[in-house]
């Protein structure tokens, strides 16, 4: 699950930094710079690190009004070399404005689709995840991932048998809550998985106790859902200056503070912030690019946020 409020908390604020950026130019954070990449363990390819996540912001109707930004949302993303695009059927109408908008923009293969199944059953699992391909547009997903873990021993084989008939490429588990921790340490020791999702943030890291490390243990790539935060931490880091650290990351805003801190993580593979707005997108794949915080930088970061 991907945190879709990022415009109600960044609109205030993120104007300024985005235009001090434009002035700034060049520099390894300017537009235009090479994203970093880290690999999928189980095969060796590699993703940018910085995705998108359509919770809440890609629900949708049909109106061209409502569908313009999210299409230039999608096109920012993809331009400046982004792949990861995270749905879901628990997300409304998301998964089909998404598949819509790579139809249009014809980048199906430039894109790395993943989403979810979220139900009870073998056959309605099924089903739901035959319809994701339809809303997706794809005869071939990336990831299909069994959100929040329900029913997942059921799906699980389903998965498996998917990915060796080559309908999906990869096959991972979700959940965006710590109270779920130890029943996805559990599966992530039993199973063998290409890819976990889980939140994590700088005000939320739980996840680092156990589960990012194992899931480095284990081979498993990580997908970072909530990197914001689980409520409000932007709103109220706008009324703080930015540390004096930012520099040293190449920051111009908190946004990419919070992102850098999260895909400085080793185990961390892709974050995937969602968002609505194309101005939040361009400022968040600059948090993939430039210096990312080493160990150190990453305590320091913990151990300084704001009250």
């Amino acid at each position: 699950m991907t945190m879709g409020r990022d415009g109600l908390t960044r609109q205030g604020f993120l104007g300024g930094a985005l235009a001090a950026a434009a002035a700034l130019g060049g520099g390894a954070a300017a537009q235009g710079a090479e994203p970093h990449r880290r690999p999928i363990p189980s095969s060796g390819e590699t993703l940018p690190v910085i995705g998108l996540g359509t919770w809440r912001g890609f629900d949708v109707g049909a109106g061209p009004a409502e569908r313009a930004p999210l299409r230039e949302v999608v096109s920012t993303l993809l331009s400046a070399g982004g792949r990861v695009i995270d749905s879901s059927p628990m997300y409304g109408r998301a998964e089909g404005v998404a598949g819509d908008i790579v139809a249009e923009l014809k980048a199906r293969e430039r894109s790395f689709l993943a989403t979810k199944v979220w139900t009870s059953g073998r056959e309605a699992g099924i089903a739901q995840m035959k319809r994701s391909f339809a809303l997706l547009r794809t005869e071939r997903l990336d990831l299909m991932q069994i959100h929040n873990l329900l029913d997942w021993r059921t799906h699980l084989p389903t998965l498996r048998a998917w990915k060796e008939e080559g309908r999906i490429r990869y096959l991972g588990i979700s959940h965006y809550t710590e109270s779920a921790y130890d029943a996805v340490e559990a599966v992530l020791r039993a199973e063998r998985l290409d890819v976990l999702q889980i939140n994590y943030a700088l005000d939320d890291r739980a996840a680092e106790e156990r589960l990012l490390p194992l899931a480095a243990e284990r081979g498993v790539a990580v997908l970072v859902n909530r990197p914001f935060g689980g409520g409000g931490l932007l709103r109220r880091l706008a009324r703080q200056p930015l540390p004096d650290y930012a520099a040293e990351l190449d920051c111009t805003s908190w946004a990419e503070i919070l992102l850098k801190f999260v895909v400085g993580h080793p185990a961390v593979t892709c974050a995937i912030p969602g968002t609505a707005d194309p101005g939040h997108m361009a400022a968040n794949l600059r948090a993939g690019t430039g210096r990312l915080p080493d160990e150190a930088l990453r305590r320091r970061m913990a151990a300084t946020l704001p009250a």
